[in-house]
């Protein structure tokens, strides 16, 4: 008999997996504001598709402008340098910028600064939100815009809005009879990153006024920027404040304008809002038909639709939050979360996805950063003793690492731009991508050669002390080899001696001979622990991040030390006793990801779906964790690394039928 050949299932039907996702909403919901965006910008709306009513959403999500560039540092440094603690390590003294001391204001001053602005509140001339009713408000995520319609006193009102894709300018089209308003906050390191109330510490003027647009100029201490508005047909702007500016049309015309900002003066010429919607359909379509896709709508079990549409909404928010010229702050561009400074260890949570949906040139963007604070991390690894460059934890655009008890004395993000560099040539095995990451590569593994110390008596190499590990709850002078990094470091070196080989450079002797003698992995009544010194298993430390997982989630199996069946006793005991509600939003996906590498389908979609406070999917696709963390990106980065190795390790549910394309697994 002869062979049948195999079923050919149709391509994915893009546009209509993505379609079905669409958010509408039909009412101020604070929680869950929507955003346009291109990675370097992002504009967040209330339900008038502007920032008409703020303070409807200032205790939960603020409406802000921010940028990739729009940064402040507030006057009046204290003085002095930060008096540094010091850590026995090894019989040598290392310091770290670990505590205040007598040195509050200059603690904090370096905590807070710099810190990201809000760039401007643009919003419809309304004042009473009580007026309006009738809100229907949809993102249209094929084509990038937001479309709202509401009444207002018994009138219809619409508006348009979206962003252009390579530029930090919105386009909107809104209905007759109702004035735009833009309004300027002096700086502030809160969630808000705006102070409305200092307008004295501020100034805004109208550089040039033409009959169809306009330039401003902001400054703020030493920050300066501009924006500028165009407008089509009869207009009127004027300023009407210190900081607030009107625009008006025609009664009877509808009134469509773009706004761009800038850290320079403009060069170039204003843009028409027909060619940013133009530009917003044209990229989000060429975004969606290309990459991965991945749809479950075959499937009966109602969580599989749930799924989908995180899944598709995390594609929007990351590449409008996480795909810009530097890592994200935990809350892109919508808020500021830790003044808005980034956290490295979560940039692989960010941005990894995008290679494993075929989307590399995105993470491309924020990788080269790392070149750009090379000196610094130098710096960093030579004054503590070590050789490579050491990488920062909280930071800013100058690479700056930021005073904290804990950030100074976490590991786990120095790995990261070496797995990030790797997974980047494995999507464009080139040679220009071995040259571009290369210093970047070598120095971080050198840094992890010399911080690995040699114990003699035991013939070992270990991680710490001090060291705090990924679950931070772990005091650093009685903490060391921490499971998680140890396997990591193992990964990193050996990824950095195959770098070397491509490059055509032999390996590397002091790299594999901290390799191979690495301490093992701990464990304790057949399950890992966080740490070798962790005093008890899963009793009163089972909080924050059930790190030794990611030894078999983040990491791949192949040439792993864990043994699949302690790795599979963990996973079972993490379930039955961690306390999730003290985790974060990537611990989820992280532990589905451990699952697929074991085999188990069903923990990986319980994992996903876990009842958790830090586990809450709006519908605007954000993940709240807590007041002031109220999105949460590395959770939707988090679930589209999930998503593709579940997909490559064939890890859904048996009746599940899944249709995937473009999606790839960690090498």
């Amino acid at each position: 008999m002869l062979a049948q050949p195999p079923v050919r299932r149709p391509r994915i039907d893009r546009q209509a997996l993505v379609n079905r996702h669409a958010v509408v909403l039909d009412g101020f919901d604070p929680r869950s504001p929507l955003s346009v965006g291109n990675g370097e910008f992002a504009f967040t709306v209330d339900a008038t598709g502007l920032q008409t009513f703020p303070a409807l959403y200032e205790k939960n999500v603020p409406l802000c402008t921010q940028s990739q560039w729009g940064w402040h540092a507030s006057p009046g440094r204290p003085p002095g340098e930060l008096a540094l603690e010091n850590f026995d390590t090894h019989g040598r003294n290392v310091g770290y910028a670990t505590r205040a001391g007598n040195q509050p204001e200059l603690f904090r001053w370096l905590r807070e600064n710099p810190h990201r602005l809000h760039l401007g509140r643009i919003g419809l001339d309304i004042a009473d939100a009580s007026e309006i009713r009738g809100i229907r408000q949809r993102l249209d995520l094929w084509t990038g815009a937001i479309e709202s319609s509401f009444l207002h006193r018994a009138a219809a009102v619409t508006v348009a809005t979206c962003c252009h894709p390579d530029r930090d300018c919105i386009g909107a089209n809104v209905s007759p009879g109702v004035a735009v308003v833009w309004e300027f906050p002096a700086a502030s390191p809160e969630m808000n990153a705006a102070d409305w109330k200092s307008i004295e510490r501020h100034r805004s003027e109208i550089l040039g006024l033409e009959p169809s647009g306009c330039v401003l100029r902001r400054t703020l201490d030493d920050t300066q920027y501009f924006c500028r508005v165009a407008w089509q047909g009869a207009a009127e702007f004027k300023q009407v404040a210190a900081h607030r500016f009107t625009l008006r049309g025609a009664s009877q015309q509808p009134l469509a304008f773009t706004c761009e900002f800038s850290s320079h003066p403009f060069t170039n010429s204003p843009l028409a809002p027909d060619a940013v919607f133009a530009a917003s359909r044209e990229a989000w379509q060429r975004h969606w038909t290309s990459g991965g896709a991945l749809d479950l709508s075959e499937c009966r079990d109602p969580r599989a639709a749930e799924l989908e549409r995180r899944v598709v909404l995390s594609q929007y928010l990351t590449a409008i939050q996480c795909a810009g010229s530097l890592p994200p702050q935990e809350t892109g561009l919508t808020c500021n979360s830790w003044y808005g400074k980034f956290h490295l260890e979560m940039h692989w949570w960010h941005a990894a996805h995008f290679t494993l949906w075929g989307r590399a040139e995105k993470l491309e963007r924020s990788l080269a950063w790392y070149g750009k604070i090379l000196p610094s991390a130098r710096d960093r690894a030579r004054q503590q003793g070590y050789a490579g460059c050491r990488w920062p934890k909280m930071t800013a655009p100058d690479g700056r690492d930021s005073p904290s008890p804990i950030g100074p004395l976490l590991i786990w993000q120095q790995p990261h731009p070496i797995a990030m560099a790797d997974l980047m040539y494995r999507a464009k095995p080139e040679r220009a991508v071995l040259d571009r990451y290369r210093d970047i590569v070598m120095e971080s593994a050198e840094f992890m050669a010399s911080y690995a110390w040699e114990d003699g008596a035991h013939d070992r190499y270990v991680l710490g002390p001090p060291v705090i590990p990924a679950q931070e709850n772990h005091p650093p002078r009685e903490t060391w080899n921490p499971t998680f990094e140890l396997e990591y470091w193992r990964r990193g070196l050996e990824i950095a001696q195959q770098w070397r080989a491509r490059l055509g450079m032999p390996r590397e002797p002091r790299w594999d001979g901290v390799r191979a003698k690495l301490a093992a992995l701990p464990l304790a009544g057949g399950v890992y622990l966080a740490h070798e010194n962790c005093p008890q298993t899963f009793t009163e430390r089972n909080r924050d991040h059930p790190s030794m997982l990611a030894a078999l989630g983040v990491l791949p199996r192949a040439g792993s030390r864990v043994d699949p069946a302690i790795m599979r006793a963990t996973l079972q005991r993490v379930f039955e006793k961690w306390r999730w509600a003290e985790t974060w939003g990537w611990d989820f996906p992280m532990a589905a990801m451990t699952a697929a590498r074991l085999g188990e389908p069903d923990f990986a979609i319980r994992a996903l779906f876990m009842e958790s406070p830090k586990n809450t999917w709006l519908p605007n696709g954000h993940v709240y964790q807590r007041a002031n963390l109220p999105l949460y990106l590395p959770a939707n980065g988090g679930l589209l690394a999930a998503a593709a190795v579940m997909s490559a390790q064939n890890a859904f549910p048996k009746d599940w039928p899944v249709r995937a394309e473009g999606l790839v697994d960690i090498l």
